[in-house]
């Protein structure tokens, strides 16, 4: 005997059979919540990129050889991401900053600075600390041991600029320990220091340690002990004005994670 079924009846069969034909195509799929792609490892991607953007970051002149190292690594953990640098005395970053030179980021060597431009970053973050030393010629002719040598009126001694970081910094200790010096000349910033000594234009100079790291042959770097030096602090922000926002808090947030740490303390800096 044949039997028919009613349209209600054959309506909940086809749901039935459908419900039945789903179950192991979800079986299939990630229960992870993503979409289960996978890089080129074979391992699930995980979402977390940062957005693609071309960025322009203004940096310390502190940190020319060490950032460069550091987005070419950021670069290739983030594909299609270009960063670009722009590095200066911190004093000349924060007047482009106020002008409203066209970037994404800002990282200065000093707190003082980064404070002064509130109104136009997000909060910072220090990413890096330095320490000074003394910068001699090489194999140091003048036989330079400590800061008091720098009174000697028979040297030549370069410092940077009072409102350059470094140079704020340098008056600091050396007032600190009542020491008088006459410089030749004050400089922009950090690397027109070391220039001078590397030239042989000055007998010494007062620099940062990972400034006088980067050129081992040609200039000698005389400890300063800490109880007479002063640290320097790096702080990072975004910037308001900066039309890649989200990137750019990204490459910010990047600068504290293991891997840029890496890199920054192989050149030489402390840890923040």
């Amino acid at each position: 005997m044949s039997l028919t079924l009613g349209p209600t009846k054959r309506r909940a069969a086809a749901a039935v059979l459908t419900a039945a034909l789903l179950v192991p195509l979800a079986a299939c799929g990630n229960d992870d919540g993503n979409d289960g792609k996978k890089d080129d490892s074979g391992k699930k991607s995980s979402g977390s990129a940062a957005p693609k953007a071309d960025l322009t970051v203004l940096a310390a002149s502190s940190l020319t050889d060490v950032f460069k190292t550091a987005g070419a690594a950021y670069e290739k953990e983030n594909p299609g991401t270009k960063v670009n640098f722009s590095f200066a005395g911190s004093q000349e970053l924060a007047a482009q900053v106020k002008q409203g030179a066209p970037a994404d980021a800002l990282v200065t060597a000093d707190t003082k600075t980064m404070d002064g431009l509130r109104p136009d970053t997000g909060s910072p973050s220090v990413i890096a600390k330095n320490r000074l030393v003394i910068a001699a010629g090489e194999g140091n002719p003048k036989k330079i041991d400590a800061l008091k040598d720098l009174s000697d009126s028979k040297l030549k001694v370069v410092l940077a600029a009072p409102e350059v970081p470094v140079g704020r910094y340098s008056e600091q200790i050396l007032d600190a320990q009542k020491i008088d010096v006459q410089p030749v000349s004050q400089e922009p910033n950090v690397r027109a220091v070391l220039s001078k000594v590397e030239l042989g234009e000055a007998d010494a100079g007062l620099v940062y340690k990972t400034d006088a790291a980067t050129s081992p042959k040609k200039v000698d770097a005389i400890k300063i002990p800490d109880g007479e030096n002063a640290i320097a602090e790096y702080p990072a922000a975004t910037l308001k004005t900066s039309k890649h926002g989200e990137a750019a808090a990204a490459f910010v947030k990047w600068l504290a994670t293991p891997e840029a740490q890496k890199i920054l303390q192989d050149a030489g800096f402390e840890k923040p």
